[in-house]
């Protein structure tokens, strides 16, 4: 089972959070799914942090009554899945002081098995361009440091990793992955540089559209594999620190 759940909220009056309020907002959500935050190598949930038009000062952002703000929550395995599909948030959103009113919600239901069949074994016409919107700072672990830039070899990694560890059909690992990066290449983007604010410190990532293009002659089955991973994103998030709201993915 997947699940990409997605709260529209307002605020009455002017709210203020400090820039780091993603840990304890993500805190406070898996206390009400019921679920423990860490002891996994590859989070099986990801989340989006509070999306929308803010005010910025040094420390704190401000949302304002006059606009729409959006939350998302993904289950990439079957009990968290069924945690966030069971979630209830009410009429009200509240944390560190903060009142955000929940006024719509949207879930995306699919599995695994559905996924590769529609992408993968009922071999549809390959699509020749997967562009992906990447909505909060995404970067990557690359030997030591953090990497903001859209390699696709790093974004496919990233994908099948959690494919991998979560799906019931393996898809493979290094071979597959040599294979999709000599057969895809980056086409276009358009992204700027943008810092994701921890409780200590921060962490540089890039936000903004990238287009991928399946060249010319690349097998149908690579370019639908590359098409499901693509659209796993949206599920799975892109790099790292995907709990926390790093890495949210559009297609």
């Amino acid at each position: 089972m997947l699940i990409r759940s997605t709260w529209t909220l307002t605020v009455s009056q002017p709210t203020v959070l400090p820039r780091a309020y993603n840990l304890e907002l993500v805190k406070q959500l898996h206390r009400q799914l019921g679920l423990e935050i860490g002891g996994e190598g590859i989070p099986p949930i990801s989340a989006s942090a509070i999306l929308g038009y803010y005010q910025t000062s040094r420390d704190f952002f401000t949302f304002q009554p006059e606009e729409f703000y959006s939350l998302t929550m993904c289950g990439l395995r079957e009990p968290e899945a069924k945690a966030i599909s069971a979630l209830n948030l009410s009429s009200k959103l509240e944390f560190l002081g903060a009142k955000f009113d929940v006024i719509n919600r949207e879930d995306e239901i699919t599995s695994y098995e559905a996924l590769y069949g529609a992408l993968v074994a009922n071999e549809p016409e390959p699509v020749k361009r997967l562009k992906l919107q990447f909505a909060t700072p995404t970067a990557f672990a690359q030997q030591g440091v953090t990497l903001p830039l859209p390699v696709p070899t790093l974004m496919f990694r990233s994908w099948l990793e959690r494919w991998n560890e979560f799906a019931p059909i393996y898809l493979g690992s290094d071979d597959l992955l040599g294979y999709l990066c000599g057969a895809i290449m980056l086409k276009q983007h358009k992204i700027q540089t943008r810092s994701f604010q921890l409780p200590r410190g921060y962490v540089n990532g890039f936000t903004g559209e990238v287009t991928l293009q399946v060249m010319n002659g690349a097998e149908p089955l690579l370019a639908n594999v590359a098409d499901l991973l693509v659209v796993y994103a949206k599920f799975a998030g892109t790099g790292i620190k995907t709990r926390l709201g790093m890495g949210h993915t559009l297609v």
